[in-house]
Order: structure tokens, then C-alpha cells, then sequence
């Protein structure tokens, strides 16, 4: 396909917009009682078995996907990025997450050079380090062991390494590395979560990573200079340099700030934000709270997938199916949106991560090369872990609005509870509903059922349910490290097939921009405000109006005030 064309201008698209007619005629029940389709959809790999039988879709749905997908240059464009070719035309980068995971002895290239060897030193000298702080060689300004650690960061630098946290919470295994220590994270540049982060911690056995490729994101920044007076304001000048660390591209700036250079622990330009939790971003706040070895395990499950990604047929390729589904789902079926609802608590950070991974990466208006879409492009993802969701949204997906929805289940329970004389065990409780919705989903209940079970004819309207709500669902084995990284890199890899699909760079964020340097301008504005007293200028009636408030309701706050840190 020529890169100027629109993947909307070709035949597959075409004969996929002409297929929906088939397709409406069709019902989930009566789709579901073919036993050959369903057999046809279910695909295992590693342990994952992935079932999308109750997509609305026939097997001829699927080839035409396969169709679209050869017209696009799906295979293509996936060589290219494992390849390392700069499929980030808008910033002129290659793309190479996948090489954050690959195993020390692979060779994956960019710009002609081996980019494993520079991720593997990287990845020793963060075993070396957290291996320091864990066993006590590494201590604070007055010697006490750092067992507390506050990573700083925002966006990509926090997501996926609190989704990976809170997954690993509860696993037997990474309790046992963690015992003793605690991991929390700063996002928000709100006082109110520098005040819940630092609630109870000690400045003297604190450890601060500050996340920033540049070291310039104002947030976070803003947040590790507050950090900072709380360890200087405990412990004097002399302790940063014992309790910060960074994790940056940006040696000078690092430098500047107070922490060693030699303590900073790099990526690199091909990492993304939002695909970083694989590099030190994610790695290094996370091995010193579990040790290396746990989270060498999260990589191996990322490029467990990476490689199954590359290799397998498509008909066998799991992020593939599930990226051809969600373009089928939006751009054809037209339901815009995705639930992500994981039937483990532990994954309750899950939904968070890809809405930004996904919402990120493919929320866009214009194809690759400039062009407007004609269609639309990117998915509105939310989700929570069951069963709290069917308590909450469910009653919207059963009965409103369709959604799409990803079922995320689990054989084995990290912590396993039994009490004796129930029917079942907890677990299997929950995992009844993780069986069932999807049913209740498809099959819906007619008024004709509802009739048979004496429904007071006035109820059997509001007690209908038309069902043929489509659905994936995902049994994982268990939930270890391991599966955690599986299951990171099938969605990551699902929402670059989307992006190939649409013809679309999944991997700048121009977006983010706009807002940011809007908030320069008020910056400034309250700044000049506060300090000298001038009018609000340069704005329009509403936003000053705003302003004005603000600054008349808060006029209490001095000018130049002096530092005052949380009291909570």
C-alpha cells in the first residue's frame, strides 16, 4: 500500500464496511451454537489461552480482517519496528521497547549499532545498585538502611510501574523479596499526594528516584525539588546525594540538581514514555523493592510475547487477533469504547496503564503522513477489576450502551481462601461471575423467557436483556511476575496493531503539547500576579474571570512565601 493512501480508500476496508449488513443479522446465540467457529476461536500460547468466540464476527469476518491486515502491510510494519527503523516518522525514532526485554545474547539494531548490549549494561548496573541498597552496603546520610523508596514521575514514569507494583503486592514470591521494604509513587504535582506519599516515612531511610528523560517535566520536577527540601530540610545539603537517585538521559541537569551522575540509570530516545516501564523507568524502582531477579522474571513474560508476537501466524497471533478485533469493533461495528475488567484485584492498576497506553498511542486525527482521517481512530478504555465493576458500570454494558469488553481471569489465586462449609472457595466465586458475564453478555434474556418465568408483564421491558454485546476473554495461569510481563506486552503489542492497521503513528504524543505550554502562560501570569501586583492580561473573558477568583480567594497566600512542607 503506497504510504499516502488511506487504509479506508482499499478494497478490505470496503468489503468490511459491506460485511456489517451480514453481521447485524446475525446474533450472538445463534453464532455461539456453532461449535466449529467457536473451537476456531479460541488460540493458546504459553500457558494464556485466549477465547474470542464472543466477538461478532464468522470466520469470513476474520479473513477479511486478515485482508485488511495484508493491504495495510501489517507483517511489514511489525518487521520494521523489531527491526529498529524509525517508524516514529513524526520524531525521526525507532521504536524498540521490545528490546528493553530481549534476552543478553540478542541482536536487535538501531542506527547500526546492537541496542541489547546498552540495555543489558544499563540492567546490571541496576542489579548492582538495588542489590547495594537491598543488602544494606547502601546507606542514608546517617547510616541507616534505605527501606523505603519514592519513585517521582508522571504519565509513562508511574503507570506501568504502579500497575506492575500493585500486581506484584500480593504474589507469594514478591512478598518474600519485599519483606520489610515499601514502594510509593508521586505523580500528581498536587500537594495533597506529596502529603499522602511522604505520610509516615522517614527522610533517613528514604531513597528518591526522580524519572525524567530530560529532567525538565515540570511536574515532576516541581515534585523532586519538594523532595528534596524534605530530605535537606531533615537531614542537611550534604544528604541528597545519599538519598536521591535518577533515572535520565539528561546527565548535566541531574548533576546540577544535586545527585551523583554515576547514580542516574539511563533509556534512551526509542523508549517511549508510556512503553517504558520495561527500562529502568519501571525496572529500577521495582527491583529494589522486589530484587532483580523477581522482575527478571516480568521481562522474560514481556518477551515471551515479543517473540510470539514476531513469529506466529497471524491466525495464532494473539495481540494481532485482539488489535484486528478492536479496529473491527471501532471503525465498522462503531462502539467506540473497551472495558478492561480483570477478575483479580491485583490488576486493579491495569485499566489505568492501557488507557494511557492506548488512548496515548492511538487517539489520533490524521493519518501517518498528515492526512485527515475519514474515520474514526483510538478507543475510550476504562475498566475495574470484577466483581466490584458489575456493582458499579455493568448495569450501563448490559443493558445501554454496547462496549466491548476484555475478560481477564486467572486459574490460580495468589492468595487462595478457604472456609469451610461454603459451596466454593472464594476464588472459584469470583471466577463464577468471570465465567458468566461474558454469557449473560451475549445471550441477553428475551421477554419470550422472561413470560415463561410468570414476569409481571409490566417488568418484562425493563427485565429484557438483548444480549449480543460482544467480548474477549483472557485466562492467565496464574499471576506471577512472569504473566504480568505476558500480559503487559499482548496489550502493548494489541494497540501498535491498531495503530498499523489504522495507518496512524501510535508512538508521539503532540496532543500532550498544547495544554502544557497554555499552563506556562498562566504560570507566569500568577507569578506576576502574586509578586507585582499586575492585571491579568492576554487572556480570554472566561479563563480571566477564573483567574480573578482564584487569585482574589487565595490572596491570603504570600507573595514570596517562605518553604513550608506537608503536615499530615
Amino acid at each position: 500500500m503506497a504510504s499516502s493512501t488511506l487504509i479506508s480508500d482499499t478494497q478490505p476496508w470496503k468489503d468490511l464496511k459491506a460485511h456489517v449488513d451480514d453481521i447485524k443479522k446475525s446474533h450472538l446465540r445463534d453464532l455461539l451454537s456453532n461449535e466449529e467457529r467457536s473451537r476456531s476461536m479460541l488460540v493458546e500460547f504459553d500457558g494464556i489461552l485466549l477465547d474470542y468466540s464472543r466477538q461478532q464476527a464468522t470466520l469470513e469476518t476474520r479473513e477479511k480482517l486478515f485482508q485488511l491486515a495484508e493491504v495495510a502491510s501489517l507483517k511489514q510494519k511489525i518487521n520494521q519496528m523489531y527491526n529498529g527503523e524509525h517508524i516514529n516518522s513524526t520524531e525521526n525514532r525507532a521504536v524498540l521497547h521490545v528490546a528493553l526485554r530481549a534476552p543478553r545474547d540478542a541482536v536487535i539494531q538501531s542506527d547500526g549499532k546492537n541496542v541489547v548490549s546498552d540495555v543489558w549494561n544499563v540492567l546490571d548496573k541496576i542489579k548492582e545498585f538495588s542489590e547495594r541498597v537491598r543488602s544494606g552496603s547502601w546507606v542514608g546520610a546517617t547510616g541507616k538502611e534505605l527501606k523505603d523508596v519514592v519513585a517521582i514521575g508522571i504519565g509513562g514514569s508511574f503507570l506501568g510501574p504502579l500497575f506492575v507494583h500493585t500486581a506484584l503486592q500480593t504474589d507469594p514470591e514478591a512478598i518474600e523479596s519485599a519483606k520489610g521494604r515499601q514502594l510509593r509513587f508521586l505523580a500528581n504535582v498536587d500537594p495533597i499526594d506529596v502529603a499522602k506519599t511522604i505520610r509516615g516515612l522517614n527522610p533517613e531511610t528514604t531513597l528518591v528516584v526522580v524519572v525524567s528523560k530530560t529532567f525538565t517535566t515540570a511536574e515532576t520536577m516541581l515534585n523532586a525539588r519538594t523532595l528534596r527540601e524534605w530530605i535537606v530540610s531533615a537531614l542537611g545539603p550534604s544528604a541528597v546525594a545519599k538519598h536521591m537517585v535518577a533515572v535520565s538521559t539528561n546527565l548535566a541537569l541531574v548533576e546540577k540538581f544535586g545527585i551523583d551522575p554515576n547514580n542516574a540509570f539511563a533509556f534512551w530516545d526509542w523508549v517511549g514514555g508510556r512503553y517504558s516501564v520495561c527500562s529502568a523507568v519501571g525496572v529500577f524502582p521495582l527491583s529494589l523493592q522486589y530484587g532483580f531477579s523477581v522482575i527478571e522474571k516480568f521481562l522474560k513474560g514481556a518477551n515471551s510475547i515479543d517473540q510470539h508476537m514476531y513469529s506466529e501466524p497471524f491466525e495464532r497471533n494473539i495481540p494481532v487477533l485482539l488489535g484486528l478485533l478492536s479496529v473491527w469493533n471501532v471503525s465498522f461495528l462503531g462502539y467506540p469504547a473497551r472495558a478492561i475488567l480483570p477478575y483479580t484485584q491485583a490488576l486493579e492498576k491495569l485499566a489505568p496503564h492501557i488507557q494511557q497506553v492506548s488512548m496515548e498511542s492511538n487517539g489520533k486525527g490524521v493519518s501517518i503522513d498528515g492526512v485527515p482521517l475519514p474515520f474514526e481512530a483510538g478507543e475510550i478504555d476504562f475498566g475495574e477489576p470484577g466483581t466490584n465493576g458489575q456493582h458499579s458500570f455493568y448495569q450501563l454494558i448490559h443493558q445501554g450502551r454496547v462496549i466491548p469488553c476484555d475478560f481477564i481471569g486467572v486459574v490460580k489465586s495468589q492468595q487462595p481462601v478457604y472456609l469451610k462449609g461454603e459451596v466454593v472457595s472464594n476464588h472459584d466465586e469470583l471466577m463464577s461471575n468471570f465465567f458468566a458475564q461474558p454469557d449473560a453478555l451475549a445471550y441477553g434474556k428475551t421477554p419470550q423467557q422472561l413470560q415463561n418465568e410468570n414476569v409481571p408483564q409490566h417488568l418484562v421491558s425493563h427485565k429484557t436483556f438483548l444480549g449480543n454485546r460482544p467480548s474477549v476473554s483472557i485466562l492467565l495461569p496464574s499471576l506471577n511476575a512472569y504473566n504480568v510481563g505476558q500480559l503487559l506486552a499482548i496489550y502493548e503489542h494489541r494497540i501498535a496493531v491498531e495503530g498499523f492497521i489504522w495507518g496512524i503513528n501510535s508512538f508521539d504524543q503532540w496532543g500532550v503539547e498544547l495544554g502544557k505550554s497554555l499552563a506556562t502562560q498562566v504560570r507566569k501570569q500568577l507569578n506576576a500576579s502574586r509578586t507585582k501586583g499586575e492585571p491579568i492580561q492576554g487572556f480570554n473573558f472566561s479563563t480571566t474571570t477564573l483567574i480573578t477568583r482564584y487569585l482574589q480567594a487565595s490572596a491570603d497566600v504570600p507573595a514570596d512565601p517562605p518553604t513550608s512542607l506537608p503536615q499530615i
